[in-house]
Order: structure tokens, then C-alpha cells, then sequence
């Protein structure tokens, strides 16, 4: 009988990631707390939150995903092999990765990149209207 709620495939591979970080179940402290947020009665009554902490690394994950505390269980695990691959490889995470590119897009452009641009935007301008048709002289 599988641990968590998803298939036999998923928890093995969750299983053998913790094997190659390193991770044994003996270094988890599991704690399980009422969570906040929206919910209403049902949150504030609940201990479906799922605290873990890995004692040799230090690193402590929450999770509150899922309103089941068994799926908790698993997500919170897959962000600890998460974190701890970050430390120990050095890259970025999916997340943080997402939030530098935001920041990039929002990022004021100088002066000189604005004057690039709207010299770019001139002459695309002038060329369409080289391609507009011509208008007839009213002259004649």
C-alpha cells in the first residue's frame, strides 16, 4: 500500500529523488498545524498544513496546497527535495526564475533604449507610408 495519495509511479519517483539528495525519512521532523487563509470554519478547525523539516540541512517547507492532509504530505516533501537540490547544485528554481523575468519585463528602459525605439518606430512609419496608395490630384 502506496504512503501518499498518488500513483505508485509518482511516489517512487519522489522516493528515489530523496535517495539521490540524501534525504531519509529519519532526518524529517513532520509536524501538522491548522492553517490560515481563506476556508472559513473548515481551515480553522483542520490540522491539514504540513510542516517539515530536514534537521541536517535546516530547511523547513510548509505546505497548505491540498485541503488533504495526505497530499500536503507528498507536495511538501517534492518542495524540500526542491529547496535542497537548489542549495546543492546552485540553480534556480522554476519560481525564482519566473519572478526575475517579471521583474526584467517591468524594468524602466533608459533613455537611450527609448530614443533607439522611437527612431526604430520613425522610420517603420516612413516606409508605410511609401505603401499607402496615392491620392489623387483634385487639381485638374
Amino acid at each position: 500500500m502506496s504512503r501518499f495519495p498518488v500513483s505508485v509511479e509518482k511516489e517512487n519517483q519522489l522516493l528515489e529523488r530523496m535517495k539521490t539528495l540524501g534525504i531519509e525519512e529519519a532526518d524529517l521532523k513532520e509536524t501538522f498545524i491548522r492553517g490560515g487563509g481563506p476556508g472559513g470554519q473548515k481551515i480553522n478547525k483542520t490540522a491539514s498544513t504540513v510542516c517539515l523539516r530536514h534537521e541536517p540541512s535546516g530547511i523547513e517547507v510548509r505546505c497548505s496546497r491540498e485541503r488533504s492532509q495526505a497530499m500536503n504530505r507528498f507536495f511538501a516533501r517534492r518542495e524540500l527535495c526542491d529547496q535542497l537540490a537548489a542549495r546543492i547544485h546552485g540553480e534556480k528554481s522554476k519560481r525564482q526564475q519566473e519572478r526575475e523575468k517579471i521583474r526584467r519585463q517591468k524594468r524602466r528602459r533608459s533613455r537611450k533604449q527609448k530614443a533607439v525605439m522611437l527612431d526604430d518606430k520613425r522610420k517603420q512609419g516612413a516606409k508605410k507610408v511609401l505603401r499607402r496608395r496615392p491620392e489623387p490630384d483634385l487639381d485638374d
